[in-house]
């Protein structure tokens, strides 16, 4: 099975991302929610509810993994926006939905206070030696500094791992971590990793949007023997090393 791709500039895909967006914004107003302060996260998470309600015909969330349970897709957790864990649960408590759209007044306030900040998290005095970079590239989850620090260390040879992007090809096209190596959507993931030919011994890292999808696909390739497996926690969004466009 072959990538699915859609094309961001259709007047198909441009007339679907006009009505998520007016969808959203009902979201937002019965709800009594604003949107995240991160424009960057609203724009990913309404592209990717209009690339699965053409894919799928349903606004599954983008940032969970689709499958297909007796002939029909059917997104894990049963995530369909808006989701009954984020109405329940995790916008009650923590004040975000997952995906990160949806925010209470609350939280985006708090979180514009936080972008404003000037900080310099993560300062690098020195580049990792060869026994530090093997140690952080056995590790299960990795912030966006750390690799970073890891592509750095690739570079001088220090180091060997693979990087797999599990967005879609659309998203890939929006924007991808500069060195990533594999592009393996999850909308055809079991069909199309075989063809990333990777051995189960390889240091493979793998991220998606805000790490939900990757997370769940390094579960499953731990589960099928892989051994080295990694996960941005945060996806694309907390990474703050060079992008491609």
């Amino acid at each position: 099975m072959s990538i699915i791709k859609i094309d961001m500039d259709s007047p198909e895909f441009q007339e679907r991302m006009e009505k998520t967006v007016k969808f959203t914004d009902k979201v937002c107003e019965s709800r009594g929610w604003v949107y995240n302060p991160e424009e960057e996260v609203n724009e990913g998470v309404q592209m990717g509810l209009a690339r699965n309600k053409m894919m799928y015909n349903k606004l599954f969330c983008p940032c969970f993994m689709v499958e297909e349970v007796d002939g029909k897709p059917q997104s894990v957790d049963n995530r369909t926006c808006p989701c009954t864990p984020a109405i329940e649960k995790e916008i009650p408590e923590i004040g975000s939905c997952h995906c990160g759209i949806f925010c209470t007044p609350e939280f985006a306030a708090a979180k514009r206070i936080e972008l404003g900040m000037e900080e310099a998290a993560h300062t690098h005095s020195r580049g990792l030696t060869k026994e530090e970079a093997q140690m952080l590239v056995s590790k299960s989850e990795l912030d966006g500094d750390e690799m970073v620090s890891l592509f750095e260390a690739r570079e001088l040879k220090m180091v060997d791992f693979t990087v797999v992007d599990v967005r879609e090809h659309m998203e890939w096209q929006m924007g991808h971590i500069k060195g990533a190596d594999k592009l393996v959507p999850t909308s055809s993931f079991f069909q199309t990793w075989d063809e990333a030919n990777l051995a189960k011994d390889d240091n493979i890292i793998l991220y998606c949007h805000v790490g939900s999808r990757s997370a769940h696909v390094a579960r499953i390739l731990t589960d099928q023997g892989y051994t080295n497996i990694g996960n941005l926690t945060h996806g694309i969004v907390s990474y703050g090393g060079e992008k491609i466009r």
